[in-house]
């Protein structure tokens, strides 16, 4: 049985290899239809956060860590949806690039009202 400390220094490792850069991501309940589509400026790191959250340990949002135990990990898929195109140009915001890039894919994805996990999750 792995101990927690190599748990989560494979969990580090493989945050810091991922690095995918500012991003929107989604996590998908394949069975409720139930979504997450959040921004961050590590895309893949949070999704490997999430996962390894959900596997091993406490998670924040309840009803996302109800319906893992309940579905179980196949249930679920993890993507990075889309990544902000760095720019060169002075007035480049990448936050607000970042905002309207998770606006847009929150009208693609249906993750709003009873298709949300949004509703219970803290600061993630």
């Amino acid at each position: 049985m792995t101990d927690r400390r190599e748990l989560k220094r494979q969990y580090l490792e493989t945050r810091s290899r991922a690095g995918a850069g500012w991003g929107v991501y989604a996590i998908r309940n394949l069975i409720t239809g139930r979504a997450l589509v959040k921004g961050s400026t590590n895309a893949q790191g949070t999704l490997n956060r999430h996962q390894f959250e959900l596997k091993h340990g406490p998670h924040a949002n309840a009803l996302l860590r109800k319906d893992w135990a309940d579905h179980g990990e196949s249930s679920f898929v993890f993507e990075v949806l889309d990544l902000v195109k760095h720019r060169e140009a002075p007035d480049f915001d990448a936050a607000h690039e970042l905002e309207t890039l998770v606006t847009l894919w929150r009208q693609e994805v249906p993750c709003q009202g009873a298709h949300s996990y949004e509703n219970e999750e803290r600061a993630v």
